[in-house]
């Protein structure tokens, strides 16, 4: 079943109204919705608007919440997500990273106390909209187990890197464990198989059942150790920069709410070389996809490059969605 973009965010803001939103917090947060299903990143768009709600209802979101700047130190400031939604705290933190780039080349912001920010591509495009260099992340609840271990004490630590390119920028977004926990469930209703292992079930043995990881929480970290080593610098970081709940702290809480999170944006327009750094990025791009392919008629790509395509298709013929997740949404 195809949606086009306007009926669903339309329902987005519709839905949004009828909680409480005012009118312009609830058309950002459902365009970005929207945007990311749009994308083609389904699992952080239409798929995880129903457990937002749920969110609000759970009390963990406050509607009415914006993010209040605790500290500032020249290019550097902190802010307080004040439990409010995750994505528009994190809307407007990029907003405000990309003001102190323009201001000073680089600029950063951290937030503490805010809720999951749903696709964090969206901030990227954000950044690289404005010529920015993007490095945004943030921490979970403890949802992935050390290397070595076997009890959930990591975070899957979400991190974005978005790096201006035309209309086709570089756009990394990748959580810490072999696979996003969003992705997890889209493999358990549809009851497929993950392509390798992807965590241990309750007998502690590896499995490619998702239901079974998602029953356990206990994903397997990219690159083993190396990872699990990522995961942890992350969360470390964040939770400093913060001034915030490391994912430990965060695993203390009932559910999973005041997270740390980091947005850093990085002007090229500020620098002299931008045109040489323009060239290099399109240079380095053109070499690595005239790499031979694994699998004939599978070119290599870079991370984004098909994103263009996808959003065409998606605009063009309307964006595939889970039958029972939309009717989910007009339930509501």
């Amino acid at each position: 079943m195809r949606v086009p973009y306007e009926e669903m965010y339309n329902e987005f803001v519709r839905v949004l109204l009828k909680y409480g939103f005012d009118k312009e917090k609830a058309e950002i947060s459902a365009k970005l919705y929207a945007d990311a299903s749009r994308d083609g990143v389904y699992t952080h768009g239409l798929n995880r608007f129903p457990k937002f709600i749920k969110s609000i209802h759970d009390g963990i979101v406050d509607i009415h919440a914006e993010p209040v700047m605790k500290e500032s130190f020249g290019a550097f400031e902190r802010y307080d997500g004040c439990h409010g939604p995750g994505n528009l705290n994190a809307y407007a933190c990029t907003k405000r990273a990309i003001e102190l780039a323009k201001q000073n080349t680089i600029g950063c912001v951290a937030l503490a106390n805010t809720n999951h920010w749903m696709r964090p591509g969206n901030y990227g495009l954000m950044a690289v909209e404005q010529n920015c260099i993007g490095i945004f992340w943030t921490n979970t609840v403890p949802n992935m187990p050390p290397w070595g271990g076997r009890d959930a004490r990591l975070g899957n630590n979400p991190i974005t890197l978005a790096i201006p390119h035309g209309d086709t920028p570089v756009l990394v977004d990748v959580a810490m464990s072999m696979f996003s926990y969003g992705k997890l469930e889209v493999y358990k209703r549809s009851g497929r198989p993950l392509p390798v292992d992807g965590g241990l079930n309750k007998n502690q043995q590896p499995t490619r059942n998702a239901a079974e990881i998602l029953e356990t929480h206990e994903s397997y970290p990219i690159g083993y150790w190396k990872g699990s080593g990522l995961s942890l610098a992350l969360d470390l970081i964040a939770a400093a920069l913060a001034g915030g709940r490391t994912t430990r702290q965060v695993g203390e809480l009932p559910l999973e709410t005041e997270l740390s999170q980091v947005f850093i944006c990085i002007d090229l327009d500020s620098l002299p070389d931008k045109e040489n750094i323009a060239a290099n990025v399109e240079a380095t791009l053109r070499d690595m996809e005239t790499s031979t392919p694994v699998e004939e008629g599978r070119p290599v790509h870079f991370p984004g490059a098909h994103m263009a395509e996808v959003r065409s298709d998606n605009m063009e013929n309307g964006i595939p969605v889970e039958d029972a997740i939309w009717q989910q949404v007009l339930a509501l």
